[in-house]
Parts: structure tokens; C-alpha cells; sequence
């Protein structure tokens, strides 16, 4: 063995019936919740992120390469490493890996995505912002407004329960891992939590959707504590959602194109209550 693995926490993979790494066989979303409740990252960058938050992280599975640009990151010396060749990796895994680079993350708990849990971290604060989002099932969108939620500097993330899982395997490539850093909670009971966060927290309630009664989203002002909120991309906001709403906030457009992929809009609505107000880029 080369000496660069001679380490306890290191095993060197060449069988593909290699029962160390059933975990990562044949992975799909869906299964990995019954696999000792894990969801699953990859990309060297992303692992990079995660080798360097609080997330706890149950195993590596690398190439040889990603094995030694990803060394000195791993700072657990129990932690389990598997080395692999990348086509061994991907028959494995059952998709075509070529980053060479995966590791399994324990889930959160559900008691840890609670709404109450996340504003409890936000109580001391005089000024905060949320990205609240309804009924967004496309995993690509939910990963884009984690990243977007990072790039402006938002607090946190509050989805309804319609949503599709923030720990997709995709969902975190595409969030360049900021799903793994972004606080983020998930409600069974949607219109409770809106009208909670407006009584309860004082929190100003923006809708991003179209409308008569939507104003340009440079008129709306965003108060000291607020929540932007997305809705699927078809359908948008559900009635009660929007009978919530304190303002409608839209993006004035050209009558050719009515609407705007999501992920876009949110990134819109973040740069203008946030980026162009806060930002200095001169």
C-alpha cells in the first residue's frame, strides 16, 4: 500500500462487491433517508464546505486524485476515507461520477428544521431577512435559491412542506454547498407559520407575484425584518399566501415574457432589498 493511505481511517476499494461501501451502491435520493437517515454531496468544492462546517459527516468515498487535494481538509482522524478508482466509484454508485469526489452527511433532525428553532437564532437581532418559498418541487430551482439566499446575505430559509428536499444530491451541487450553510426550516402548517412570523416576529410578509395590486419591487420597502416569498413557477403564490402578504412585490417585463424562471426572480427580489441597498461596489 502507499504509504500516503497508510492510516487507519483510510481503506483502498478495488472489488465492486466491496461491503464497506454499500452506503454509496446504488444511490438514489429517495433510498439514502432509509439508509441511516444520510443525504448525500459531491464535488470537491462542496466537500470542501462541508469538511469545514458543523454538518456531521459519516464518510468520503475518493478517487486517489480527490483523495490528495482533499487530504488536508480532513481534519477528523476517524474519519472513514474510501479510495476508489473514479469507473469503480461510478459502477458502484450506480451513476457516472467525474469529479471523484463523494461523502455522506447525516441528515438534521426534524426537531432542528423548525420554524421556532431558527427564529429563536434571529431573536437579538434588530434587522434580519428570510427567503420564505411555496410549493417549489424543481430540485435545480431549490438548489439556485439556496445560493442565491448566500450570495445577498439572507439569514435564513423557511419552505413549506411541499417543497422538494434541500438535500438532494443535485439540490446541493447546484446550492454550491450552501444548503449545508444557510439555516433553513421546513413547516407542516403553512399559513400558522406566515401568520406567526407577521404577529409573532414582527416580520413584513413580501409576496413576489404578479397582479393589480403588485408594485414594482423598487416601490416596496422592506422594513427592518422581513420575508421574500417565491412560489412555484406556473401556478406562483397559493390565494391564501398572497391574502397573507403585507405587499406584493413584482418585476416590472416586457408583455412577450410574462414571468421569470424562480430561481431568477429570487435572485432579483434578494439584490433589490438587499444587494443594491447594502452593497458597496464602487
Amino acid at each position: 500500500m502507499d504509504s500516503k493511505y497508510d492510516h487507519s481511517n483510510i481503506s483502498i476499494v478495488t472489488s465492486l462487491e466491496d461491503s464497506r461501501v454499500d452506503l454509496y451502491r446504488s444511490v438514489r435520493d429517495a433510498d439514502l433517508r432509509g439508509r441511516r437517515h444520510l443525504c448525500m454531496v459531491e464535488s470537491e468544492m462542496v466537500v470542501r464546505r462541508l469538511l469545514d462546517s458543523s454538518w456531521k459527516v459519516h464518510s468520503l468515498f475518493l478517487s486517489p486524485q480527490k483523495y490528495e487535494r482533499l487530504a488536508p481538509y480532513i481534519k477528523n482522524p476517524l474519519l472513514d476515507v474510501y479510495v476508489a478508482d473514479v469507473s469503480l466509484m461510478s459502477s458502484i454508485s450506480g451513476f457516472h461520477i467525474h469529479r471523484g469526489t463523494l461523502a455522506l452527511v447525516h441528515r438534521p433532525d426534524d426537531a432542528s428544521l423548525g420554524l421556532h428553532k431558527i427564529m429563536q437564532s434571529l431573536e437579538s437581532k434588530d434587522m434580519f431577512s428570510l427567503l420564505l418559498a411555496e410549493g417549489i418541487t424543481n430540485v435545480d430551482n431549490m438548489g439556485a435559491l439556496f445560493r442565491n439566499a448566500a450570495a445577498f446575505g439572507v439569514d435564513a430559509i423557511v419552505l413549506d412542506r411541499t417543497c422538494c428536499d434541500p438535500l438532494y444530491r443535485k439540490a446541493i451541487r447546484v446550492s454550491m454547498g450552501h444548503a449545508l450553510s444557510v439555516p433553513w426550516a421546513v413547516v407542516d402548517d403553512w399559513a400558522t407559520a406566515l401568520s406567526e412570523l407577521k404577529d409573532n416576529f414582527g416580520v413584513k410578509l413580501i409576496g413576489c407575484e404578479t397582479g393589480n395590486k403588485a408594485k414594482p419591487m423598487w416601490e416596496v420597502d422592506p422594513s427592518q425584518k422581513w420575508a421574500l416569498i417565491m412560489g412555484e413557477e406556473k401556478s406562483g403564490l397559493s390565494a391564501h399566501t398572497i391574502s397573507l402578504c403585507d405587499e406584493l412585490a413584482e418585476i416590472p417585463m416586457t408583455p412577450r415574457v410574462p414571468s421569470i424562471n424562480v430561481a431568477v426572480a429570487s435572485a432579483v427580489g434578494l439584490y433589490e432589498f438587499l444587494g443594491r441597498r447594502d452593497f458597496d461596489n464602487g
